[in-house]
């Protein structure tokens, strides 16, 4: 999904960044928006297109949920400034693009579902063949062990939660970070970074005995 991206880069595409949003934008809204010229605006605008970011329909250009991120990651593949990228995105652009690879990968997917008693709220969850992954989304500009250990333990705790109200449920706790340069793990639960997600949900099944599993006793 993400990985294919051929962006020809422009020097002020990461601004361009904060002009991606859902519904449509035509190149005078961009160039407000980002404060760019016109003509770099559509340059721009049109790179996006060519790449499969965003349909382009009466002069108007139509982006989704995590379009904005899908640009952001092949930025940061590119050597972009980690600080300049993460500036124009948020915890929904993560999220979102988070949960359409999963959809792309055949799961259902639940986005910021909430559990009771007590109260929990997990970012995504996507669910096939019996099992669920739930997802902490961490958009994070610098991570220590001690965060992501305590990451870790709150997720496996809203795993067991889930589990406790879902009868017959496997599920795997996973964190997915935005500056991670490699997947790692901290008792078993994945730490996977996002440019990595599709790769690893790829090889998902495959690796889940390596993986902290956690299911109704």
């Amino acid at each position: 999904m993400i990985q294919n991206l051929q962006l020809k880069i422009h020097p002020k595409m990461t601004i361009g960044l904060q002009g991606i949003i859902p519904g449509g934008v035509s190149v005078q809204d961009f160039s407000v928006v980002t404060k760019m010229s016109s003509t770099d605006s559509k340059t721009i605008l049109d790179e996006f297109v060519k790449n499969g970011i965003g349909n382009l329909e009466n002069d108007f250009y139509y982006f989704e949920d995590g379009d904005k991120l899908k640009i952001a990651v092949a930025l940061l593949e590119k050597g972009f400034p980690i600080d300049e990228i993460s500036i124009a995105l948020d915890w929904r652009d993560f999220e979102g693009l988070t949960g359409a690879i999963l959809s792309e990968k055949n799961f259902a997917v639940i986005k910021n579902m909430m559990l009771t008693k007590p109260r929990m709220e997990i970012d995504v969850v996507g669910i096939r063949l019996g099992i669920a992954i739930l997802i902490d989304c961490k958009h994070w500009k610098r991570y220590s062990a001690s965060s992501l250990s305590t990451a870790v333990k709150k997720q496996v705790e809203r795993t067991k939660h889930y589990v406790s109200k879902t009868p017959g449920a496997m599920a795997v706790p996973v964190i997915v970070t935005l500056y991670q340069d490699k997947i790692d793990f901290i008792d078993n639960v994945p730490i996977v970074p996002i440019f990595q997600f599709a790769s690893f949900i790829d090889e998902f099944y495959g690796n889940i005995d390596q993986m902290k599993t956690i299911g109704t006793d």
